[in-house]
C-alpha cells in the first residue's frame, strides 16, 4: 500500500476516548493503531478476553468501543469470534447480510499465550477469517503483575519476585508468533511501536485483508507492570527491537521475512536498564544474569534470521 501516515493518523477513532486504561499504557495504542487499518466502509466485531483492556473499556453499560463487541472470559476469544463469523457467512449467503464485517480478537498475554491458548489455536487451525491481535505486555497486568509464559527470564513479578533466593522468573518467555506459524495460517506477524507507526500499520492492514486466520503480536509496555515513566513508552519499544530483544518480522503463507536488522545491535542491557522490574540484574552479583539472557537473545536472533534466510 501507499503509506500516508497524515491520513492513516486522521481516521476517525474506533475506541473513543474517556476509557479507563493507564496513562501512557501500550494496550491503547496497539488498538487504535490496528482499527485504523479498517477501511472506514467496513464494519467489524471485536472480541476482547478479560484483562485490563476489557475491564477499562468496556463498564455495563457504557463502551469506548465504535464496533460491535463482545465481551469474552479469559479463555474463549478464539472460539467466540470463530462463532460469529461463521454465523456472518452464513447470514450473507441468505442474503440477510450485505455489509462488510472484518472480525478482530484482543488479548493480552495471560489470555493468549496461557489460559486462551486453546481457543487461539483451535481458530488457527480450523481457518476462520479472523485476526487475533495479542498486546503483549509481559504478565498478567490485570491481577496485579504475575507472571505469565510471555513474561521475560529474570523480571521481577508479584510470582516471581526478587529476593535472597530468587532472581525473577527462571524461563525465558515463550515464542508465541513462531507456535502460530506452525499453525500454517496465511500471516503471522510481530512488531510494536516504533518511529512513525508504520511497522505496525502496515502490518495490520495486511492482517486485516488477508483473507484467512491471521495472528499479530504487538509488545506493548506497561507502565505500572514494567516500572517505567509512562512517556518513555516509545524509547522503550525502540530499545526492544535495536537490541533484538523484540524483532519485527512476519510471516506470509510459510514465508519468514525479517523486517529490519539493526546496523548497530544494542546490548540487551539498554533495554533491560529502562524497567524497574530488571533493576537487580545491575547489582554486581548479577552480571552473570545479564550475560545469560544476552546468551538467549543472540541464539533467538540467529534461529530467526535462519529461517529468514530460507
Amino acid at each position: 500500500m501507499a503509506y500516508n501516515f497524515k491520513e492513516i493518523m486522521n481516521k476517525p477513532e474506533r475506541l473513543a476516548p474517556g476509557h479507563r486504561m493507564c496513562a501512557g499504557c501500550g494496550g491503547t495504542i496497539a488498538v487504535r493503531n490496528v482499527l485504523r487499518a479498517l477501511k472506514e466502509e467496513d464494519h467489524a466485531v471485536i472480541a476482547n478476553a478479560t484483562g485490563c483492556l476489557e475491564v477499562s473499556t468496556f463498564m455495563y453499560p457504557y463502551t469506548a468501543w465504535e464496533d460491535s463487541y463482545i465481551h469474552n472470559a479469559f479463555e474463549n476469544a478464539g472460539a467466540s469470534l470463530s462463532g460469529v463469523e461463521t454465523a456472518y457467512h452464513v447470514l450473507k449467503k441468505k442474503g440477510k447480510i450485505d455489509s462488510t464485517y472484518k472480525f478482530i480478537a484482543f488479548g493480552g498475554d495471560g489470555g493468549t499465550y496461557d489460559i486462551g491458548f486453546q481457543s487461539l489455536s483451535g481458530a488457527m487451525e480450523r481457518g476462520h477469517d479472523l485476526v487475533y491481535v495479542c498486546y503483549d505486555n509481559g504478565a498478567y497486568m490485570n491481577t496485579g503483575t504475575q507472571r505469565s509464559s510471555a513474561t521475560p527470564m529474570y523480571a521481577d513479578t508479584t510470582t516471581t519476585p526478587v529476593g535472597k533466593v530468587s532472581a525473577g522468573k527462571p524461563q525465558y518467555r515463550k515464542d508465541l508468533a513462531a507456535i502460530i506459524a506452525e499453525h500454517n495460517v496465511p500471516y503471522v506477524a510481530q512488531t510494536t511501536f516504533v518511529k512513525n507507526f508504520r511497522d505496525l500499520h502496515e502490518k495490520a492492514e495486511k492482517a486485516i485483508y488477508t483473507e484467512g486466520p491471521a495472528f499479530l503480536n504487538i509488545m506493548a509496555p506497561c507502565p505500572r507492570g514494567w516500572r517505567y515513566d509512562s512517556s518513555d513508552i516509545m524509547e522503550i519499544c525502540r530499545l526492544g527491537v535495536e537490541t533484538c530483544y523484540w524483532p519485527l518480522f512476519e510471516v506470509i503463507d510459510g514465508r519468514w521475512i525479517l523486517n529490519y536488522e539493526p546496523k548497530n545491535k544494542l546490548p540487551i542491557e539498554d533495554f533491560l536498564r529502562t524497567q524497574g522490574r530488571f533493576k537487580h540484574l545491575f547489582k554486581p552479583e548479577n552480571e552473570h544474569l545479564i550475560a545469560e539472557f544476552q546468551a538467549e537473545v543472540d541464539r533467538r536472533f540467529e534461529e530467526l534470521k535462519f529461517r529468514c534466510s530460507r
